[in-house]
């Protein structure tokens, strides 16, 4: 394997067979050690959280399959935290999508005076960041995204039903748990021709609630594969 690119929470490498291979970090998003979904930067370390949010991944790249979604997901080997994915072209520098159900956390530290912390966001609210800590990661529009040659409307238009469908499928499934998702952190790439997810789908990319108290990453992955 020959290492293209290291990640904050995964590292990635090229196979020989033109796959790309995904090696899951302990490392997670936050700030001064308080784990944050939507920060941008490495804030702490849970050992057994690489290997978790794989086997969460693996858990929900399997349930979108099931429901006629394309993914970047091939294969995957837990006990070397790895998984084989599909080749997929990168948006700009790498582009993050966000799907929130309820206002909290960063997009309340933006839009606060206009909406209270808690508020449900009827039918989702799909926004992108670009992938530039310098910066803050900042948002990005479809029209600011076409303008710059990154993604054409129509390719912004298929990313944004994707997101809406597989953030239900995911919301779903936390439902048959007792869990409420709040907001849900996806990337997309370039394949063929298509517009697919890729990275992955796991705790630590999600902010989750049980009973009106946060779920932390560890927690969440036991009862999404404990039922």
């Amino acid at each position: 394997m020959k290492l293209i690119y290291e990640g904050k929470t995964k590292d990635v490498y090229s196979l020989e067979n033109g796959n790309v291979m995904l090696k899951f970090k302990d490392d997670c998003t936050g700030k001064d050690g308080v784990f944050d979904p939507g920060e941008n930067s490495v804030g702490l370390k849970i050992e057994g959280i690489g290997k978790a949010n794989l086997r969460t991944s693996v858990y929900y790249f399997d349930l979108l399959k099931k429901a006629g979604i394309k993914t970047h997901y091939v294969n995957a080997n837990v006990d070397e935290a790895t998984m084989e994915v599909l080749p997929a072209k990168v948006f700009g520098h790498g582009l993050e999508v966000i799907c929130r159900l309820v206002a909290t956390g960063s997009f309340i530290r933006r839009y606060g005076e206009y909406i209270a912390d808690g508020t449900t966001l009827e039918g989702g609210y799909v926004e992108c960041t670009f992938k530039n800590d310098e910066k803050g990661d900042p948002l990005v529009t479809s029209e600011g995204l076409a303008a710059l040659g990154v993604m054409s409307e129509e390719m912004f238009a298929s990313m944004k039903e994707q997101t809406l469908k597989i953030t239900k499928l995911v919301a779903d499934d936390l439902k048959t748990i007792g869990l409420d998702l709040w907001d849900i952190k996806f990337e997309f790439g370039y394949n063929n021709d298509e517009v697919i997810l890729i990275d992955e789908i796991a705790s630590g990319n999600m902010r989750v609630y049980k009973d009106g108290q946060i779920v932390e990453p560890v927690e969440l992955t036991k009862l999404i594969l404990n039922r």
